[in-house]
């Protein structure tokens, strides 16, 4: 194993999943130093072991792993990914855990546990080592956009739609993966519903995720947002977010409206939805207004599809590296250059009303 491999702490108050887990971060490269059965003992172990990732069970006796994620954060803030289940339920505590600074999660699959778990190993590692990498220093979160309570900034749309005049809407394709769901919550929440955007969102997640996605960002803001389904058409004011395991196409436009469709097409980039599919769709598709961002992310989704929309005419926008968790997606877009402008997150909801604004008065 290499010197510099991560050094993870493994929280599960199965002892069953804790060698599991164990065992294939090590085949992995990723060096377990410590296991923790509850809350308590992981808060203890990563003071003790100063570790580079933790993965955190939800569900544990005395101490919960929503807790455990919150009392880390207070004492010695460290990149942790959440384990999962696969279910409704589970999606909500989870966007609970990565509200209190969790990065990202990890779905544990039902059945025969062993096996899936096995199947999912290579999957596994490679989220464990972004995370490892991702930065949850105390700077970060104010550039989310949030307020200091945790609540997203929906109010500070309504600022900036009266400070200016919309003459028409545009098309925007946000792009979001690791460390993404609370920037793109704080994103969408900060759009204004007269600059009567049409809104596409491709947040790498699982499909019992992007359900209750949607309606957590339909609830931060201002706009009418939904998880895809296929066959819809969204005009301004209405927002997308592509479901797990499918792909989100625009498939025409016209009258101010877009009109998607779903496929099941192969992932790209070991992913579906990819936001390349969306993002290149919209180049091809889209008459007016076209703005691409590209946020938080592990990997290269985003990149190409950015491209095809700065040759389409469009305008391009990157999270920058000190507000990014993992600066993965936005990294290789601006290499393409095709990127027009670099924000902190908190600066990307005037960054897209600006595109818009000068695609219309070109």
């Amino acid at each position: 194993m290499s010197a510099t491999a991560p050094r993870a702490v493994v929280v599960d108050d199965s002892h069953f999943m804790r060698t599991l887990l164990s065992d294939m971060l090590e085949d992995g490269g990723v060096r377990v130093v410590e296991t923790a059965a509850n809350g308590a003992e992981a808060v203890t172990a990563v003071r003790e072991h100063r570790p580079d990732v933790v993965t955190m069970d939800l569900q544990m006796p005395e101490v919960d792993g929503l807790e455990a994620v919150e009392r880390i954060m207070a004492d010695r803030p460290t990149p942790i990914l959440m384990l999962s289940a696969h279910t409704a339920d589970g999606a909500d505590v989870t966007f609970e855990a990565l509200e209190k600074g969790a990065v990202d999660f990890f779905t544990k699959p039902g059945g025969e546990v062993s096996t899936e778990m096995s199947a999912k190993s290579d999957q596994l590692v490679r989220k464990v080592k972004a995370v490892a990498e991702a930065d949850v220093s105390g700077g970060r979160s104010a550039d989310h956009g949030g307020a200091a309570d945790g609540s997203t900034a929906g109010s500070a749309g309504g600022s900036v739609a009266h400070a200016r005049e919309f003459r028409d809407g545009g098309t925007v394709v946000i792009a979001s993966s690791t460390g993404g769901p609370t920037v793109v919550e704080s994103v969408v929440g900060s759009l204004p519903r007269d600059a009567a955007l049409r809104v596409l969102i491709v947040q790498h997640m699982p499909d019992a995720f992007t359900s209750r996605f949607a309606d957590r960002l339909d609830a931060a803001s201002e706009y009418d947002v939904r998880e895809a389904s296929g066959g819809d058409r969204i005009g301004g004011g209405e927002a997308l977010v592509a479901p797990g395991g499918k792909h989100l196409v625009v498939a025409g436009a016209g009258g101010g409206r877009l009109r998607t469709r779903l496929t099941e097409d192969p992932p790209e980039h070991g992913v579906r939805p990819a936001a390349d599919v969306t993002m290149r769709s919209a180049a091809e598709t889209v008459d007016g207004p076209l703005v691409g961002v590209v946020l938080t992310g592990m990997g290269a989704d985003g990149a190409a599809g950015a491209e095809a929309i700065g040759d389409a005419g469009g305008r391009v926008l990157a999270q920058d590296e000190a507000s990014s968790a993992v600066f993965g997606m936005p990294k290789r877009a601006i290499e393409r250059g095709c990127v027009d402008d670099v924000l902190a997150a908190g600066d990307v909801p005037d960054g897209i009303l600006d595109a818009v604004e000068l695609e219309v008065n070109a």
